[in-house]
């Protein structure tokens, strides 16, 4: 059983399900949905549609080079069936799943540091913008009232 990546976005094509486009050079371009097929007709361009796999590695959205991406890479070359190999491979597979989660969630984690600060900067800034919002009617009433207060106490020692 062989599973393919779609031509536009990236992402698993099983067998049986999409598409696939035969052009005359008999290039063959496999896709997952109508979606990504419709988006190749029209010659968009897979870096700038924001939903696909490689507008996510451009922007910098997830890893790009990575040494864990060079086994997911196609073999043509047949193997003899072994049970031991085939055991190793599978364990091999298994850690280099643990091994790509723990680096994705790393370089999430660097991805988003300094957020936090730039968040709290906003909010500050928001919230000065629109105190009137936060402050109390009563806090307003009083601030007045200490106002006339001062003033007939300054009219009072010039009188």
């Amino acid at each position: 059983m062989r599973i393919e990546k779609c031509y536009f976005c990236s992402s698993t094509v099983y067998p049986g399900h999409g598409t696939m486009f035969v052009r005359n050079d008999s290039k063959t371009f496999r896709f997952c949905r109508s979606k990504c097929h419709i988006a190749f007709k029209q010659r968009r361009n897979p870096r700038k549609v924001k939903w696909t796999k490689t507008f996510r590695k451009a922007a910098g959205k997830e890893m790009a080079i990575d040494t864990t991406f060079e086994f997911e890479k196609r073999r043509n070359v047949p193997v003899r069936y072994d049970r031991e190999l085939m055991a190793t491979t599978l364990k091999a597979m298994q850690r280099i799943t643990q091994i790509r989660a723990k680096r994705d969630r790393v370089f999430y984690k660097n991805r988003m540091a300094g957020n936090k600060e730039k968040e709290r900067a906003e909010f500050v800034t928001e919230v000065q913008r629109n105190i009137e919002l936060i402050q109390a009617p009563n806090a307003k009433v009083k601030e007045r009232v200490a106002k006339m207060v001062e003033r007939t106490k300054q009219r009072m020692e010039v009188d």
